[in-house]
């Protein structure tokens, strides 16, 4: 049934005025956060080294998966099986948290993605996953700031900015947009210069910010117990292992939890270029994932309430080859997973368009073929968390990327 109406004549100028604001309305974000009570927020993990995907979230259901991976592929029988996810996927046992998440509905896995990047650069494929661009350069903001500065510049989330966790700021969360900036590794102590311009400066520009960076660093010191150093006053662990994933992880909730903390965050773990004895479901790659475990952990237990709203992802900047190497270890591939985690996500799921592992599926013959997007993903969780619409996402957020379009429904 076809339904006739009589349109008035516009004039040109109508036409042109009204063609302006539909453009307009295009790039404003969606907020319909004061209506249902949600206070999201949204924590990325930059996992650099390029994660072995396969011997993360192993597909243990394909029958050419044991053969290809080798030594270091998953097993769902012997001495440290893998933890089930579905009837085809299953977990790294070195995450039992993870696997306690999805089955709970908190945690889901994106498999066989990659960004557009193809080269096995690490620092350019490092490049492309933080900025957001669509290739590598001298990238100086990331997707995530301009996510932030996209914001309405009264809304709460902007207003509050976004939290850097690491020695450095990470490429992914630099730009415009205000970041406070927290390094678990150097934490000063009470009454010393360091302390005191950093406390001045955040008294002046934002007190409430302030009184949560102090309570934050006092608070670190007492969690951290055993594992902070009393003549040092720093931890102990470094971003490269367990206890240092942990600990930052722990330093970030305490911040974002608070009312006045920020509700973006984004934090970076190195040592995830596994070419030399990698380990499957145990060793070096199961310590790694044991550490992300555990970070996963501390945020929902540290954001308390605030978890049911908080969206977690694990991103790195490419995965590892299919075949295990001389040295039973991987080298640089293509596909890998993304993980995510919190209350906030629609998990229980593996997301996956699965390319198979025969020879002739593999992308280049070597490596696990992608079939989703990174930038899908992240513009997903983007989209449901902060309303931002799919015209910012595709030329702010991720310029020249309109062709990917978010990821749905991956938050509940």
């Amino acid at each position: 049934m076809s339904l006739l109406c009589e349109t008035p004549s516009l004039s040109r100028r109508a036409v042109l005025m009204s063609g302006g604001a539909l453009f307009a309305w295009a790039y404003l974000p969606r907020f319909a956060r004061a209506a249902d009570k949600r206070d999201p927020r949204l924590i990325v993990i930059v996992l650099r080294g390029a994660l072995d995907g396969l011997s993360t979230v192993g597909p243990v259901g394909d029958p050419d998966y044991a053969g290809l991976h080798g030594d270091i592929a998953l097993s769902l029988s012997g001495a440290n099986p893998a933890l089930p996810l579905d009837g085809f996927f299953a977990v790294n046992p070195a995450m039992p948290v993870f696997a306690r998440l999805f089955k709970a509905g908190q945690a889901a896995a994106v498999h066989a993605a990659a960004t557009g990047y193809r080269d096995r650069s690490h620092f350019d494929g490092q490049d492309v996953l933080e900025s957001g661009l669509p290739g590598p350069g001298n990238a100086t903001t990331g997707w995530l700031n301009r996510a932030l500065a996209s914001l309405p510049a009264g809304e709460r989330v902007a207003k509050l900015g976004g939290l850097a966790v690491g020695p450095s700021t990470p490429l992914v969360i630099r730009g415009a947009a205000p970041v406070l900036g927290w390094a678990p590794q150097a934490l000063p102590t009470p009454g010393d210069a360091l302390a005191e311009r950093v406390l001045d400066l955040y008294n002046h520009r934002d007190p409430v910010l302030a009184a949560v960076l102090q309570k934050g660093l006092d608070a670190d010191r007492m969690a951290l117990g055993d594992q902070f150093d009393s003549k040092t006053m720093k931890p102990k662990a470094g971003f490269d292992n367990a206890a240092g994933m942990r600990q930052s992880a722990q330093g970030a909730a305490r911040l974002m939890a608070a009312d006045d903390g920020p509700r973006i965050a984004a934090l970076a773990f190195d040592g995830w270029d596994t070419h030399v004895n990698e380990g499957g479901a145990t060793g070096r790659l199961a310590n790694l994932l044991g550490g992300l475990d555990g970070a996963f952990e501390e945020f929902e237990k540290g954001l308390g309430e605030r978890w049911r709203d908080t969206a977690v992802v694990a991103i790195t900047e490419f995965g590892r080859t299919a075949r295990i190497n001389g040295t039973v270890g991987t080298d640089h591939g293509t596909g890998t997973v993304v993980l995510l985690a919190g209350g906030a996500i629609k998990g229980g799921r593996v997301i996956a368009d699965w390319p198979g592992l025969k020879p002739a599926q593999l992308y280049e013959q070597r490596d696990l073929a992608p079939t989703s997007d990174v930038r899908a993903v992240l513009k997903g969780l983007l989209a449901d968390q902060f309303g931002l619409s799919p015209a910012v996402l595709g030329d702010k957020v991720f310029p020249e990327s309109a062709a990917v379009k978010p990821m749905r429904d991956l938050v509940a």
